[in-house]
């Protein structure tokens, strides 16, 4: 999945502005110019807002940009403290366009299942259960207009999904659906021999490598009546880079009892 590379951030100086943040159940950190803001975030989140913070999804916190908002912020929380109870008084507000959207959207899949669904609807559907109270059919739509297919939507990178403003629950739902995806054509062609079903381990292979971003070296290890033993993937490169070392490949053959090898190479900057 890959790990961006951030710098790491810092407390920001202990003052008595820090002191009434920390009494408020936040906390604040700082990097350079970057200025972040976590803890119970949720009670004071239109204070938040209104003082110029962006909500960061993926990291759970809110941004602030330039210069430390810290006075600013205690000032803010002090004329407009937080209200008590769940959701501080959402209740009386206006019911939003989509209201009650997921509840026929769910109905419409149990009458007549999930095939009728348009590439947006699924993704839609499927992100009902990752972001709450939202309407997550225009970020469906994005999703798919800025990476084209449901499976180079699932198989993005993080730091491509940031600016969708994608959280860690719907990072960690994606790679999940890529993974069943995999194992699903895995299944057509495990304990089956492999040479008399050629069409489905293409598709297998296609599956598992045609949205990976980076250049891999798999195996599939055979054995002696063609039936798949195991998929393995021996080494991983750069977009257009991947070593093989032949001395690995038959050590892991040999420690499989493998009577036959298929490699499989992906070349992610080309396409078709």
């Amino acid at each position: 999945m890959g790990k961006a590379k951030r710098q790491a951030l810092e407390p920001a100086a202990d003052d008595k502005a820090v002191v009434a943040l920390l009494a408020a159940g936040l906390r604040l950190q700082t990097s350079e110019n970057l200025w972040r803001v976590s803890g119970n975030t949720l009670a004071h989140r239109q204070v938040l807002r209104d003082i110029g913070g962006t909500w960061n999804r993926l990291d759970q916190c809110w941004d602030f940009a330039g210069e430390d908002p810290t006075e600013k912020l205690v000032a803010a929380i002090d004329a407009a403290p937080a209200a008590t109870g769940h959701n501080s008084g959402d209740a009386d507000a206006p019911k939003p366009h989509y209201h009650g959207h997921r509840g026929r959207v769910r109905e419409r899949v149990l009458k007549a299942g999930a095939e009728p669904l348009a590439d947006y609807e699924l993704l839609e559907l499927l992100l009902f259960y990752s972001i709450e109270r939202i309407d997550t059919k225009p970020l469906a739509k994005r999703l798919l207009e800025r990476f084209g297919t449901l499976g180079d939507v699932f198989a993005a990178e993080p730091e491509q999904l940031r600016e969708f403003e994608i959280d860690q629950r719907t990072l960690v739902h994606f790679k999940a659906m890529r993974e069943v995806g995999r194992r699903l054509a895995e299944r057509k062609v495990k304990d089956m021999p492999v040479l008399t079903n050629w069409q489905q381990l293409i598709d297998y292979c296609h599956a598992a490598l045609a949205h990976e971003k980076t250049e891999q070296f798999r195996i599939l290890f055979l054995d002696t009546k063609n039936v798949l033993i195991a998929d393995e993937v021996q080494q991983r490169g750069t977009i257009d880079h991947t070593p093989v070392y032949p001395r690995e490949v038959v050590k892991r053959a040999l420690a499989l009892n493998a009577a036959a090898l298929i490699l499989v190479h992906n070349h992610p900057t080309q396409t078709g």
